[in-house]
């Protein structure tokens, strides 16, 4: 954490845990910055799902999220709006 900022950076894209989530080695996201994935307004959300348009991984990290009903973040080309709307249709 940075004292003066508050914020808190995180390492789960950079380094996936293969054993855990084996087909993040694939994943499109592999290697940007961590935040980009827990964009604060819209243009930086639009620039996350364009990566996650790409991503020949994108089903698998889906489900993932899905099954650990992860809230926050975008995931899966889905944002956390749009895992909400699923888990209420699914």
């Amino acid at each position: 954490m940075n004292a003066l900022d508050d914020t808190v950076e995180l390492n789960i894209v950079d380094d996936p845990d293969t054993s855990e989530w084996p087909w993040a080695v694939y994943a499109a996201c592999r290697g940007d910055h961590d935040t980009t994935f827990f964009p604060q307004n819209r243009a930086e959300e639009a620039a996350a799902l364009a990566v996650c348009g790409a991503c020949p991984v994108r089903e698998d990290c889906l489900a993932h999220a899905m099954a650990t009903n992860e809230r926050f973040g975008v995931w899966g080309g889905t944002t956390e709006r749009g895992r909400r709307k699923l888990a209420r249709a699914g």
